[in-house]
């Protein structure tokens, strides 16, 4: 790989070649090679790392993504997180990732092209012409240098102000029209882990712009013929054609009359999706469908009606994509797990209301899922007498009972609150969600429980006990994608992505770690590669003989060096501290019927967990004391 290593303290840039299988595993080299766990994961001397895969400017779809590799201020561990798209842009500076260290004295922007690398001082700028937050930044950013932008054919990824104020930042980009309009769809986030944070926090960069003409590296990628004999002989059938059967789902699924994420999540899992925190896994069947119907109704039929039925506005994410899964509704992209954040999950049935709030989330530069979780667990301390409105900056107490809940009129409460709760978590307003900002859920559970401790007595539950996450070391946690499923909770050393078995089910703990394991490792191999996980589905039977044509023989160990990693950091997992992440498991078990373990006692959960555990380690071959 091509690597430009940028230290933003002595403002200085290196290129050289650097032998690694994509992205993933070169993260992973120099964080392994920096000692990264032995500093904070703010310290300036904890790399980022920013690339892209082998297969990028060849005949291969869904390959251009950009991937983030660092040392994760929520989880403390080694963590990964990527972004569709930009990779087809930003290949074009013939540079396939950065490795930054050092701390700027200021704010800068990086300006890479295959002319080289300029630092240059920027201006942090979020409001701008009627745009906000990441958007503004951006359209800011290709006015100050539109003829770099024009010149280059160049894309950028910036920080929002999130990334600055919060441990939540995300990275974010938004491709541009070649008259530098924001481009409908094309926008995405690496926000998983709080990615944005650490290129803020960790190095005062805000931006990185790339782009120019370098095209394909490896050539037997952009030999169509090639490719095609390798799908004939994994796939049976050709390249182009595996492509459209497996990514049917996220384009247009005539069984359901919908497509995409959103679209189809709703009528597949149905009154399986978590509702209020997860409140929704103690409720019975008949209630989880009233509410079912109630989401179908209000928020997944306006969605559906206008984009599949009448407008039919598909676009992809940058890139020459024939799957087209941004469905984009009056000009905002739709995908289920931010949806779903700022929607049912808070108590917002009502679609229009989420878009709002997806939108707030986006323009700060936050990530999403875990805006979602955050917003659940102070609404839910509030429903409890634990916290009051004002010291979440929030002007009423929400509804946040199920059974009380009225979806027409108290989605917009939720709502109204919501937009509140979000501007004072990142703006400030409110003692408590400043905590939160601060300290991320885990470690401001354990501070509100000492600090009120009277009212988690009068309350009769703890903080914590309202929260779904997985623990990692002493202070890092994860909160997992919404999904009712043991494996988003299990005791895995990435989570909060789909490194797991995310599928609502049950098994033993022994079984379900050999799932979760093998779906693990073709997750973090998949991304190493740069590939669109919409993609796997044709991707990974012929992943290895995809990365021969470039001269390299797959190498498999990227979750197990994970998992060596966030040991040596003190970051690996923990057992559990709140009892609804332990019901995730015991009510999985219970809906399914599951009569192989009894889920009676403490002990029994924790045994479990134990078992799962000494699973996972067995098959990744490592020994933790």
């Amino acid at each position: 790989m091509r690597v430009a290593f940028v230290d933003l303290g002595r403002s200085s840039v290196e290129v050289r070649e650097v032998e690694a299988q994509g992205p993933v595993s070169l993260g992973l080299k120099v964080h392994e090679e920096a000692e990264s766990w032995r500093r904070d994961p703010l310290s300036p001397e904890t790399p980022l790392v920013i690339g892209m895969g082998r297969f990028v400017g060849g005949r291969l779809i869904g390959v251009h993504r950009i991937v983030a590799v660092f040392r994760s201020p929520m989880t403390r561990g080694l963590h990964s997180s990527a972004l569709g798209g930009a990779a087809y842009k930003m290949m074009g500076a013939g540079v396939d990732a950065y490795v930054i260290t050092g701390k700027a004295p200021e704010p800068v922007v990086l300006l890479a092209s295959q002319e080289g690398i300029k630092i240059e001082p920027v201006k942090l700028v979020y409001e701008y012409q009627g745009l906000r937050g990441v958007y503004a930044f951006t359209k800011y950013l290709y006015d100050s240098y539109r003829d770099f932008f024009q010149r280059n054919n160049a894309r950028a990824v910036v920080v929002g102000p999130a990334a600055w104020r919060t441990y939540n930042g995300a990275l974010a980009s938004i491709d541009l029209t070649p008259k530098g309009e924001l481009s409908k769809g094309a926008e995405d986030f690496a926000a998983r882990g709080g990615p944005g944070t650490a290129a803020a926090q960790g190095h005062n960069l805000a931006a990185l712009i790339a782009g120019g003409k370098a095209r394909a590296r490896y050539q037997a990628v952009a030999d169509i013929h090639k490719i095609d004999e390798v799908a004939k002989v994994r796939l049976k059938k050709g390249y182009l054609e595996s492509l459209q059967e497996k990514t049917i789902k996220y384009r247009f699924d005539p069984s359901l009359g919908t497509g995409g994420t959103f679209g189809v999540n709703y009528v597949h899992y149905r009154d399986l999706v978590p509702l209020f925190g997860y409140k929704s896994i103690y409720m019975d069947r008949d209630e989880r469908v009233r509410h079912a119907d109630a989401i179908l109704r209000l928020f997944w039929k306006p969605f559906n009606e206008l984009v599949f039925e009448k407008a039919r506005s598909w676009y992809n994410c940058g890139e020459p994509c024939p799957v087209t899964c941004k469905k984009v509704w009056q000009g905002k992209k739709v995908d289920y797990e931010p949806f779903h954040a700022m929607g049912p999950f808070i108590g917002v049935y009502t679609f229009e209301d989420s878009v709002k709030l997806v939108d707030e989330v986006d323009a700060y530069g936050l990530d999403a899922i875990e805006m979602g979780h955050v917003t659940a667990w102070l609404f839910d301390a509030v429903e409890h007498g634990l916290l009051r409105p004002e010291e979440v900056g929030i002007g009423d107490a929400p509804v946040f009972d199920p059974y009380k809940f009225k979806p027409e009129t108290d989605s917009k409460k939720n709502a109204r609150l919501a937009g509140e709760l979000l501007r004072a978590f990142v703006e400030g307003g409110g003692e408590a969600v400043e905590d939160v900002a601060r300290l991320g859920i885990r470690k401001a559970a354990r501070a509100f429980e000492a600090k009120y401790a009277d009212r988690v007595a009068k309350a009769g539950v703890r903080f914590r006990d309202l929260a779904v996450f997985v623990a990692y070391g002493d202070e890092g946690y994860m909160t997992p994608n919404f999904y009712w499923a043991p494996g988003m909770v299990a005791p895995m050393y990435v989570q909060g992505k789909y490194w797991t078995n995310y599928n609502p089910t049950y098994m033993p703990p022994e079984e379900f770690a050999k799932t979760a394991y093998d779906r693990a490792v073709m997750e973090s191999l998949v991304e190493d590669a740069g590939i669109c996980r919409f993609h796997r589905g044709w991707a990974e039977p012929i992943l290895g003989d995809l990365f021969k044509l470039t001269g390299i023989d797959m190498d498999r160990s990227l979750y197990k060096r994970f998992a060596e990693y966030s040991i040596k950091a003190g970051a690996d997992p923990r057992p559990w501290e709140s009892r609804r992440a332990m019901d995730v498991v015991s009510t999985m078990a219970r809906e399914l019927g599951a009569k192989d373990w009894k889920f009676d006692s403490d002990e029994a959960y924790m045994e479990w967990w134990r078992r799962y555990k000494e699973a996972l380690d067995k098959l990744l071959g490592i020994t933790v004391s």
